[in-house]
């Protein structure tokens, strides 16, 4: 197995990236069992499953819900995907899933992933040149907080028809959006740039539904991440559902529902570390009328 990067990618110089503070987008490539991280990422992550047991098996929950949003999206005709805050990426990503669905060669998918951070881009870059996707996907080194900038984007303008519907992919990013950046507007610059058929689903951090010494276990975490470059907040079922249920958007089946249990393969079971996850995030999808 390849060792944890400790430098930047060749395409960066160390001074590019902060190697003095732990990223989310890093330590969610730890908890995946990724290798694009560093020291500080690893010792923080160690310290946050010492502190919350939960958090890989809650990672992976939620690689698996992006996954199964994405085939759902496919089979309803949607070939267009915007991820945002991508992150590092890692095995089972929207490229991925798109390659497994065996579309016909005329029915053309393409995706754009978008990330601030530099190692995420770099990395990015050099996974979808080393997947031989570049014709279909791209990434842009954007803050997800600024639409206008996404959108103005050489690579979004080469890859996404905004005349046709696009599926925009708001995973487990915006529990690293404060109040002040106001998440509901921010949702709504991207609801209005995007055509009837399009869809938006989001995962989230939550503690409302946990049983008492998790919710305790996942604030000690949240709270430790005020100390990272990307602060963290919890929210509850009652707001992601705000977020989602709105005037002129339908609320895809089954509602808001923690990650396991947005579409499950049939006979799909969990087991007693998975199943001690799944009450760690929410997840939704809604379709725009």
């Amino acid at each position: 197995m390849p060792e944890p990067a400790d430098r930047a990618p060749t395409q960066l110089s160390d001074s590019e990236v902060d190697l003095t503070k732990p990223s989310a987008a890093r330590m969610y490539d730890w908890y995946l069992g990724g290798t694009s991280n560093w020291a500080v990422d690893r010792l923080f992550g160690k310290k946050a499953e010492e502190t919350w047991p939960q958090v890989k098996a809650t990672a992976l929950h939620n690689r698996q819900f992006l996954r199964r949003v994405v085939q759902a999206a496919l089979a309803a005709g949607i070939r267009q995907f915007l991820d945002l805050g991508t992150g590092v990426p890692t095995v089972g990503n929207i490229h991925d899933v798109i390659r497994e669905h065996h579309l016909d060669p005329d029915d053309e998918a393409r995706v754009l992933y978008v990330d601030y951070e530099p190692v995420a881009a770099a990395h990015g870059r050099r996974v979808l040149a080393d997947d031989d996707v570049t014709d279909w996907g791209g990434l842009a080194q954007r803050d997800m907080r600024d639409p206008a900038a996404v959108f103005g984007d050489s690579e979004r303008i080469r890859l996404l028809r905004m005349n046709q519907p696009v599926c925009v992919l708001f995973i487990a990013v915006l529990h690293f959006v404060g109040d002040g950046d106001h998440p509901m507007r921010l949702l709504d610059e991207y609801r209005r740039r995007v055509v009837p058929g399009s869809w938006i689903a989001i995962s989230h951090a939550s503690n409302d539904a946990a049983p008492p010494e998790g919710a305790a276990n996942i604030q000690k975490v949240v709270d430790s991440y005020q100390k990272t470059s990307n602060p963290m907040w919890l929210r509850d079922r009652a707001a992601i559902t705000s977020w989602l249920d709105v005037e002129g958007w339908e609320l895809l089946k089954p509602g808001v529902v923690h990650p396991p249990d947005w579409r499950p393969k049939p006979g799909t079971k969990l087991n007693a570390k998975q199943e001690d996850a799944r009450p760690y995030m929410w997840s939704g999808v809604a379709s725009k009328n």
